[in-house]
């Protein structure tokens, strides 16, 4: 069979690395044109050593013109730099963009929380979305041409707690998520407060009082799991490790629901999905146990004194968070096996 070719604009980046990384891997896709911005003309080996078969390899400027040709364009960029390379590629083009600029679906909120006009709504690239009546995000990402992927965090904190608002489980308001990430989350532009002499043995929060970005699309798919509106209460802290996201959202539960319904309801979301990983009971999620793969560890249990769950999961924010997603969304969408490539086990220690 011959080869698809992908190109990755914005390859330079953590995230950009982490799809080549996975590309690398995979039987049906060669890694074609990479492009940069800022760091067109360099070497990739001298950004991302770790990238051996791909060392020598000169990263492009970023044009229409690099990126045309491939049948598939995975684009790591800024937020709003997207949608102006999208105007220009071709429709039969399958575009994969780990930016914000097309997940959500209210205009309103992209102008509040972004402060530019909005680009529009591509499907939204979380196959293991429960939705209602059975249905599941996939759905909409088989044979698609553009895709959305999600924000690190609402992988997270979406798949966290989705189970029971599809179930009908869980309360609508009250809903309560602090989250850890590790400092990739940022990108690798330089910034004096990521240094390690900042970070190193220090947490600290950020985006407090409703301000982060991801507020409104956690919001927009528990909206969509729950069949009706559900508000988020979202507060991110970064802590000192450069990959990974522990996400503990909260919500009060409904009148008579029980442990066992709770445990019920959420292995009947992810019991057969190859990623997302329910643990036994007692065990907890730990972001180095996901650590370069594709995975989501998640654990949930019932509060009875307080009439709360908790459901905790960890991801990769590069692999599951990112670049893993996008992969998992082109192999949908070229109708490839949805696991080709991505590792489903960590690296330890």
């Amino acid at each position: 069979m011959r080869m698809i070719r992908a190109a990755i604009a914005g390859a330079s980046g953590y995230a950009g690395g982490e799809i080549a990384r996975l590309l690398l891997a995979h039987p049906d896709i060669a890694v074609g044109a990479l492009t940069a911005s800022s760091n067109a003309g360099t070497r990739l080996g001298d950004i991302h050593p770790h990238l051996t078969p791909l060392a020598d390899r000169v990263l492009l400027d970023t044009t229409v013109e690099t990126l045309a040709g491939h049948r598939v364009v995975f684009l790591a960029l800024p937020h709003g730099a997207s949608a102006a390379i999208v105007d220009q590629l071709a429709g039969d083009v399958i575009v994969i963009d780990c930016g914000a600029d097309f997940r959500l679906a209210d205009a309103q909120q992209w102008q509040h929380f972004y402060g530019s006009s909005h680009a529009g709504t591509w499907p939204y690239g979380l196959p293991e979305l429960p939705l209602p009546l059975g249905h599941k995000g996939r759905e909409a990402l088989s044979g698609a041409r553009r895709i959305a992927i999600p924000g690190c965090y609402p992988t997270a904190c979406t798949i966290a707690l989705a189970p029971g608002f599809v179930a009908g489980v869980l309360e609508t308001a009250d809903v309560v998520i602090v989250a850890a990430s590790g400092t990739s989350g940022a990108g690798k532009s330089l910034k004096p407060h990521l240094l390690g002499s900042e970070t190193t043995g220090s947490m600290s929060p950020y985006g407090v009082g409703g301000t982060h970005r991801h507020t409104p699309e956690i919001e927009q798919n528990l909206s969509a799991a729950a069949g009706q509106p559900v508000t988020v209460s979202f507060t991110p802290t970064l802590a000192p490790m450069s990959r990974g996201i522990l996400a503990t959202c909260t919500a009060r539960v409904r009148p008579g629901v029980t442990e066992a319904t709770v445990r019920a309801a959420w292995d009947a979301a992810y019991g057969d999905e190859p990623f997302v990983h329910l643990l036994p009971q007692g065990q907890w999620p730990r972001t180095a146990d996901v650590l370069g793969s594709n995975n989501v560890h998640l654990q949930v249990a019932l509060d009875e004194r307080t009439g709360r769950v908790i459901a905790v999961t960890a991801i990769d924010n590069l692999t599951k968070g990112t670049a893993g997603a996008a992969v998992q969304c082109a192999n949908l969408a070229l109708g490839l096996p949805e696991t080709t490539a991505l590792p489903t086990a960590g690296v330890a220690p």
